[in-house]
């Protein structure tokens, strides 16, 4: 599934989904999809996101709120190396991470709205598997993420399938295109566009 793109995916869901910030991509190249595990944690704390660590289950990725978006550091090198050992996809992080050189060397999926080094506090009792809001999308625990170098769509669990059939169904037709395309052939004509200009 993480082969399909954000953008595949997207469209195939009626432009839905979109997880609409401007995302750092912390591990170059990467992209990643899987379940939705929300995390909701208190205003600039984390003791949820190591609560989270002991729900996680291989293949998540797991989203990490503030009620009010803030950068603070929700996860850092160790969380992280949490994460990957319990086979966690991804992760989305609607706030900060820090020792995002060590991150990027860990290689584990992660995208951030903000790279900064101040901490969190560890006091806060929030939620796992409620559902958030991250950029306009609703997101709750069994949806699914897909997330590239364009940033992060969600589809809702119980469109799944038929997002999936139609991403793939676009896939398919942008291979064929983009072979007319390379052998000289315009989207102008291609898309029928010449007549609106002409």
């Amino acid at each position: 599934m993480s082969e399909l793109a954000v953008a595949t995916v997207y469209e195939a869901a009626g432009r839905e989904g979109l997880i609409d910030l401007a995302l750092h991509r912390i591990v170059p190249g990467s992209r990643a999809s899987g379940s939705a595990r929300p995390v909701l944690c208190g205003q600039g704390d984390n003791l949820m996101v190591h609560a989270a660590m002991a729900h996680a289950r291989p293949g998540d990725v797991l989203v990490l709120t503030m009620p009010e978006p803030e950068p603070v550091a929700l996860i850092g090198d160790l969380l992280a190396t949490q994460a990957k050992a319990q086979g966690v996809a991804a992760i989305l992080v609607d706030g900060a991470v820090r020792d995002a050189d060590e991150l990027a060397e860990l290689g584990l999926p992660i995208w951030a709205r903000w790279i900064r080094v101040r901490g969190a506090t560890k006091d806060v009792p929030g939620s796992i598997d409620e559902p958030v809001e991250v950029g306009g999308a609703r997101i709750a625990a069994g949806d699914l993420l897909v997330l590239d170098g364009d940033g992060a769509a969600a589809v809702a669990q119980d469109r799944i399938d038929e997002v999936l059939v139609a991403a793939q169904e676009r896939e398919d037709r942008e291979r064929v295109k983009r072979a007319k395309l390379q052998a000289g052939e315009l989207s102008y004509d291609l898309d029928n566009l010449r007549e609106r200009v002409e």
